[in-house]
């Protein structure tokens, strides 16, 4: 896989997601990432479907933590809702189910290892949610969600302190003695498609790389993994 996938491939995926296709083809195209597409002109990406992926996200985490977390106030629900539909979090879920290896990649990403990105597995994972919406509706999409998506909500609810990994590896180096990290920005592509890499130093080393579709998600990525480093 990686530059092809099979309707097998796709059921076997569909299986791990939790859904039954009527139109497997919707599937396909949550898989095909933009690089892929460029080498293969006549497919669609997989972006619109991201776009409407991410709302279903938002409003059917939204629904689960209000319903579920009645003794939290406003803004620790806003944090736990964070904790699961953060880039980093969803590229977490991405790989527990095995998403990397049915998405659809040109060759240079995918001989970068672009199937093992958590942007590309992030917004992989959102587009397969859209496809599962357009496909079964809101009930299937608020099914995928609370069966793949909210358990993580448990591991975050007695942390919920911990969950941005900015200020969580500045309380690092301040407890360490090391300098306030800081944060170096490149992007490439146009305007409405950019993507940002973000690179964390602290004490002039390199500790952490990410990239995103924000310049904050490529640096809670950089982030995240500094904090890895140092931990």
């Amino acid at each position: 896989m990686g530059t092809e996938v099979t309707d097998s491939d796709l059921e076997e995926l569909a299986r791990r997601v939790g859904h039954s296709f009527d139109d497997l083809a919707l599937l396909r195209r949550a898989l095909a990432h933009r690089s892929w597409c460029a080498e293969t002109p006549s497919e669609e990406s997989n972006e619109r479907l991201e776009f409407l992926g991410d709302a279903v996200l938002g409003w059917a985490i939204a629904d689960i933590v209000y319903r579920e977390y009645t003794e939290l106030p406003e803004g620790s629900l806003t944090d736990l809702r964070k904790s699961v539909v953060s880039a980093v979090a969803l590229a977490q879920v991405a790989e527990e189910i095995g998403l990397g290896p049915y998405i659809l990649l040109g060759k240079g990403e995918a001989a970068a290892g672009g199937s093992t990105k958590p942007s590309i597995l992030s917004d992989s994972f959102e587009a397969v949610l859209g496809a599962v919406y357009l496909d079964g509706g809101s009930g299937a999409a608020h099914r995928m969600v609370e069966t793949l998506v909210a358990p993580r909500m448990l591991q975050s609810v007695d942390r919920l302190d911990e969950l941005d990994h900015k200020t969580q590896l500045q309380e690092l180096c301040a407890r360490t003695g090391l300098p306030a990290p800081e944060y170096e920005l490149t992007s490439v592509g146009p305007d409405h498609a950019k993507v940002f890499t973000a690179r964390v130093v602290v004490a002039d080393r390199i500790l952490g790389e990410g990239e995103g579709r924000t310049k904050k998600s490529a640096e809670q990525f950089a982030a995240a993994e500094a904090c890895a480093e140092l931990g």
